[in-house]
């Protein structure tokens, strides 16, 4: 059994893979040393792990860890199953490689684009011969909403509500912030995707992150909805360096 873990901007998610894929899905608000203890104890054929995180982890996890299982501390010097042709990879997000891996496993020699809609909204594109292109990334949909609060004088915090579709005119300053942020946000994601079509011919959309039922509910274009996509990265990232 393996353990693969991610560790967001605002939680964490753990998951347990057998043959089968996905055994057991934990998230958490933090990773922390009695709950590694605790998952060591309740499953003792964890035999390898890897880790991506985009904020700092203590050393005395990473050390029990290493000493649990094969660990793998995803960076810019890990082994992939794609060639990366980011021109910084020091500074691509360890979120980012994952999705693209786990994107790139579902849709094997076919161009995909890997949209992870969370605190930011990423979108990264790896070609039909396995490249990875690099992407762009823009603010997420709450950062939106905190943003027209944060820098103005009197604009109020409206809070998201993902299974409700905003006007397009708003009759009122609250429908008015809606309408810009959630109809903004969609043409920008339908816009991008339609913009990689017409750059290339056949293009497989992934969305993930914590926004991704929204999008697969209102997006024009069609979609493949994998909220776990990162994890499924890491699961194959793990799997291509313990085969070389």
């Amino acid at each position: 059994m393996k353990l693969i873990i991610d560790i967001g901007n605002t939680r964490v998610k753990t998951a347990l893979f057998d043959d089968s894929g996905i055994a057991e899905l934990i998230t958490i608000e933090d990773l922390s040393i009695d709950f590694l203890t605790e998952l060591f104890s309740k499953h003792k054929n964890i035999r390898s792990a890897i880790m991506a995180s985009v904020r700092e982890v203590k050393q005395e996890i990473t050390g029990l860890l290493s000493s649990k299982t094969r660990f793998i501390w995803l960076d810019e010097t890990t082994p992939l199953p794609f060639v990366n042709k980011y021109a910084t990879p020091n500074t691509l997000g360890n979120d980012r490689v994952a999705a693209v891996a786990g994107a790139s496993s579902l849709f094997p020699g076919q161009n995909v684009l890997v949209i992870d809609a969370g605190s930011c909204i990423t979108y990264d594109f790896i070609n039909a011969t396995g490249e990875y292109l690099g992407g762009s990334i823009s603010p997420g949909i709450n950062m939106r909403f905190l943003a027209l609060n944060s820098f103005t004088g009197k604009l109020p915090l409206i809070n998201f509500d993902s299974g409700r579709q905003a006007k397009l005119t708003g009759t009122d300053t609250r429908e008015s912030i809606l309408s810009g942020v959630q109809n903004g946000v969609l043409q920008e994601v339908d816009g991008i995707i339609n913009a990689y079509k017409q750059q290339y011919s056949e293009v497989n959309v992934v969305v993930s992150g914590g926004d991704y039922k929204y999008f697969d509910k209102y997006l024009k274009n069609n979609i493949f909805a994998s909220p776990n996509i990162v994890l499924t990265g890491l699961n194959r990232i793990l799997d291509f360096n313990e085969e070389n």
